[in-house]
């Protein structure tokens, strides 16, 4: 009878062992599980003990984790009463009322901060019991079972933000608008980090919160005060879930993750930390904001702040910077932890290789490329994301499987181990029997046949991110046999370029001998030669990674031969490989900026500058270096070579930004227009001075230059020319200058006008400053090529034609006289605003973009000007827009891509207006790139391979016939559109 009952217990016990889990010792397993049926009838538990006294699965799974695990050992003897439970409710029922009484705590009349604690240490310690329970049977998979944690962390934070601020309320600190929903209008944010943020949270984690509040909430009834009470009440939520007590910790709770931990409060303000992030975020910032989630307190305030950040964390073109600097964490990583051959004692599971941060890496470093422009590549945990990127054809399925599948392995590893004694630590055993402790744990045999997993799971994963991240190139000359001694081509050598990717091996081992020769001043120290011998296997690997591999070196001989010295240079390279690469880059697939350094070697010495990728090269930034690079410079002719050396080493610098993706085609866009505002500004100073002094000055004499047409739209590329109109006034009274040859008004301004284009666009030993283009001044190429102001003013107003004040909409003062300045400013502004027939100027514009596509028909899809659907296409919407006042907004924006964000609902409804704001940035990001890169036009066969990868990373696309159908594809949609903005009324 006593047999019959046993079993008809066991049956009712609702845990169900599905995994074989074998004890370490059976006979100290048997013996933990009498003990603790002892304690259990102690307690009065008697069907636990009776039940526990049979024989069967459950009993000896039991008895495995009791001897396995003495976390788990000695959690049922502290509260026996968990197992029993198991008798009326499954684990999954158990955590639901568990988690209903966390969030009620709270909310018991007169509970204090100590009852507060213990009973929230009761109930997770019963809840984190159960979830390991349920892992170690097969109950509960590893995604369930971080999804069951992150839940509990969830409610604990919840309950004990609501207790304080219920308590806050109660003191008076705080206006809550409805105590009984303490969080709704309080303004503290609690944002879950990392893990947590993601639902990943693993058996033994930390809690990685970042608090905001927002002074403005309807709670907060002193503004000033609230740094400070938030700051009191953010502490003390931290010793509520982490102080260890009798009864245990909640969770440890880390704070670092907030901006500028070592000087910011626990708890900040919104705005301020919106400043931040937009101002000096990290990378590593952007990529923790992915994961990013409102866990507890005001949740609409959190994810109203987490929509504000959302394009600083989502950028629209593809960051290779961030991806740098996110792999360069790995590889410190690897640096610090000393790893060399992988070995299964003593790994970190999630550090180590092929480990569980390579996985996370490669999802998080996809998403920062791409949900810029894919919203469903923006979710925070790392599975479902694998997913997402199978689907749009960033990995392949096989990728996807196979991370999925070892993911969830080497979770289930992790657990394992923390499972053990609930110890924060990732790395498994150094001795034997710890190692069979994890095995047996995991439903392993023995040590071996974990080994044998676990080594494959760590293969499979070190060969997907590696796929991902090529490592940086080695300065070794591990590549094949390299001699370049004597006078004759080694035939191994030879062998070894055309490897390496070089079509003419003998050409190259005649350049590379000639190195060796010091015929050049770089190489005529030995110890530069020395240096450069050193360097030779590397710059080979890297130009024949460029795929252009004897263009590359070709052009690299060329800027060897400029170079004044090169120890220094040599030095950098090896010590550098990432600047190695870009030089390599830049001779393989940039022939404009190969061809800068080439003729101006010093250029390259701005990229000694270690700020150079993290300094923004804005108005500031450039105006100060240019004061600098001018000051003490006093002769005009000096002036204007300086001048020329600057803008040519600077548009250099920006386009080297622009490739290592410091920053993106906008960004380089305005650094382009602010260079040219500020050379070209300092450039009519020096003509004015100068003229003057021959010519004396006219009486009240202002000039004015208008940016127009990319530079008006601070949209120059590296190849624009630059559109202006200059603009002068005098004194009514005045009738000639008062110099030593006076000359009348007109004839004045005229003569400083060419002189400033002279000084501008004339070729000197230094090249050129800038081409000019003044046909868009009144009258175009027949008017004179400077412009009263009241001429100007006349001719807009009553003589100028419909594409001439489409062409205004883009204008902007950038030099001259400040008063001036601001004069045209305001009647430009005056002008656009005219009141005009939309349906006149809508036609007009239309057959004016007719006419261009007869008489300049594009080249292929790839003339992204020209082609219908094209630039010009959204230019035209854009100024259509403009001047029929269908822009949303206060003042004028002369950007196309501003304008077309800011377009009318009416005009443009919003998918319209996405579809145009996302064609532009497409559109820009290619033209910026190829304009870098080219001198001559875009060749769809025979695009340097290197080009074709920059284009990729510039459109964040993962292959270049995917870029060519998504332009097309594009350009279809903007025609469609632009047919359908620009349509004559009543058609």
């Amino acid at each position: 009878m006593k047999i019959e009952a046993a079993k008809k217990t066991a049956i009712e016990w609702r845990l169900e062992p599905v995994s074989i889990v074998a004890p370490l010792d059976p006979a100290r397993a048997q013996g933990e599980l009498a003990e603790f049926a002892g304690t259990a009838k102690e307690e009065g538990l008697d069907r636990l003990a009776t039940f526990l006294k049979a024989k069967g699965p459950a009993q000896s799974f039991l008895a495995a984790v009791f001897d396995l695990s003495e976390f788990m050992r000695d959690s049922a003897r502290r509260q026996p009463e968990m197992l029993d439970r198991l008798f009326d409710q499954t684990i999954e029922q158990r955590l639901s009322d568990i988690g209903t009484a966390i969030a009620a705590i709270p909310f018991e009349d007169g509970i204090a901060e100590n009852a507060l604690m213990m009973r929230l240490r009761r109930l997770k310690g019963e809840a984190h019991f159960l979830i390991a329970l349920a892992d170690l049977s097969g109950e509960a998979s590893a995604a369930d079972s971080v999804r069951r944690l992150s839940d509990l962390a969830d409610l604990c934070t919840g309950a004990a933000v609501n207790f304080l601020l219920r308590d806050a309320h109660g003191q008076g600190k705080l206006k809550l608008p409805d105590p009984e929903n303490p969080t709704v209008g309080s303004g503290w944010i609690l944002l879950g980090m990392g893990k947590l943020g993601a639902h990943e949270l693993n058996f033994s984690s930390d809690i990685d919160l970042v608090v905001f509040f927002d002074p403005e909430a309807p709670a907060i009834a002193d503004p000033y005060e609230a740094t400070e009470l938030f700051a009191r009440l953010t502490r003390r939520l931290v010793r509520i879930l982490q102080d260890r007590t009798e009864h245990g910790y909640v969770f440890r709770t880390d704070l670092r993750l907030r901006p500028d931990p070592g000087s910011t409060p626990l708890a900040i303000p919104v705005l301020a930390a919106l400043h931040y992030y937009e101002s000096r975020g990290q990378n590593w910032e952007r990529a923790a904001m992915i994961k990013a989630r409102p866990v507890a307190g005001d949740i609409a305030a959190g994810e109203a702040f987490l929509k504000e950040l959302q394009p600083y964390v989502w950028r629209k073109y593809m960051d290779y910077a961030a991806i740098a600097d996110v792999h360069s964490i790995k590889r410190q990583i690897h640096a610090h932890k000393g790893h060399g051959e992988v070995a299964v004692k003593g790994h970190n599971v999630k550090l180590g290789r092929g480990g569980i941060r390579e996985i996370e890496f490669f999802v998080q470093t996809q998403q920062l490329i791409a949900g810029g422009r894919f919203p469903e590549l923006r979710g925070k945990a790392t599975v479902p994301m694998l997913t997402q990127l199978a689907l749009r054809g960033w990995i392949t399925p096989e990728a996807r499987d196979a991370l999925e599948r070892q993911y969830w392995f080497l979770r289930s590893v992790e657990h394992a181990i923390q499972m053990v004694a609930d110890e924060q630590t990732h790395m498994l055993p150094e001795d034997d029997e710890g190692l069979q402790r994890i095995a047996h744990m995991l439903g392993f045999a023995d040590a071996d046949a974990f080994s044998k997993a676990f080594r494959a799971s760590l293969q499979e994963v070190e060969r997907h991110y590696a796929a991902l991240f090529e490592a940086a190139p080695e300065l070794s000359s591990g590549v094949g046999n390299l001699v370049f001694t004597g006078d004759v081509d080694d035939p191994d050598t030879l062998h070894t370029l055309r490897q390496l990717g070089f079509q003419r091996p003998s050409d190259i081992c005649r350049v590379i001998r000639s190195w060796h020769f010091g015929r050049y001043r770089a190489t005529q120290s030995a110890e530069a030669r020395e240096r450069l011998t050193e360097l030779t296997p590397a710059l080979l690997e890297a130009f024949g990674k460029t795929r252009r591999a004897d263009e590359a070196l070709m052009r690299f001989d060329e800027f060897l031969a400029g170079l004044p010295a090169g120890i220094q240079l040599f030095s950098l390279l090896q010590s550098n490989p990432a600047l190695l690469k870009l030089l390599a880059t830049i001779m393989g697939a940039a022939p404009r900026l190969a061809g800068i350094i080439t003729r101006r070697p010093h250029v390259f010495d701005g990229l000694l500058d270690p700020a150079l990728l993290s300094e923004l090269p804005d108005r500031a930034y450039l105006a100060a270096r240019l004061a600098a690079f001018l000051e003490s410079t006093r002769l005009y002719e000096e002036v204007l070579d300086r001048l020329r050396i600057f803008a040519a080493e600077q548009k250099f610098l920006i386009g080297v930004r622009l490739l290592a993706g410091a920053i993106d085609s906008a960004r380089a866009g305005k650094a382009f227009s602010d260079l040219a505002d500020l050379t070209v500004g300092a450039a009519l100073e020096a003509v004015e001075a100068e003229f003057a002094r021959r010519h004396g000055k006219v009486s009240g004499g202002r000039v004015a230059i208008l940016g127009m047409g990319k530079l008006g739209s601070r949209e120059l590329t590296a190849g624009s020319d630059v559109d202006l109109i200059l603009l002068y006034d005098h004194s009514e009274t005045a009738e000639e200058s008062d110099g030593d040859k006076p000359m009348a008004p007109s004839h004045y301004f005229s003569r400083m006008t060419q002189r400033l284009i002279a000084a501008v666009s004339a070729p000197t030993a230094e090249g050129v400053l800038y081409e000019l283009d003044l046909r868009l001044r009144p009258s175009g190429n027949k008017g004179p090529v400077a412009t009263h102001i009241d001429s100007f003013r006349k001719y807009q107003r009553g003589e100028a034609w419909t594409w001439e004040h489409m062409a205004l909409t883009r204008a902007r003062p950038i030099a001259g006289d400040a008063s001036l300045c601001t004069e045209v400013e305001a009647e430009v502004a005056a002008i656009i605003a005219l009141p005009r027939d939309a349906a006149k100027v809508t036609t007009e514009a239309r057959e004016m973009r007719e006419m261009i596509e007869a008489e300049k028909p594009p080249h292929d899809l790839w003339d992204i000007k020209l082609v219908p659907g094209g630039l010009i296409d959204l230019e035209f919407i854009a100024q259509v827009a403009v001047l029929t006042g269908r822009i949303e907004g206060q003042g004028h924006a002369t950007g196309t891509a501003e304008t077309l964000h800011r377009l009318a609902p009416g005009f443009a409804d919003a998918q319209v207006r996405q579809d145009l704001i996302d064609a532009y940035g497409l559109y820009q990001a290619i033209t910026q790139m190829t304009r870098l890169c080219l001198t001559g036009a875009f060749e769809r066969n025979d695009v340097p391979p290197g080009l074709s990868d920059l284009l990729l990373a510039a459109t964040d696309l993962p292959d270049f016939s995917v870029l060519e159908a998504h332009l097309k594809e594009t350009s279809q949609k903007v025609r469609g559109h632009f047919d359908l903005l620009l349509r004559a009324k009543g058609k």
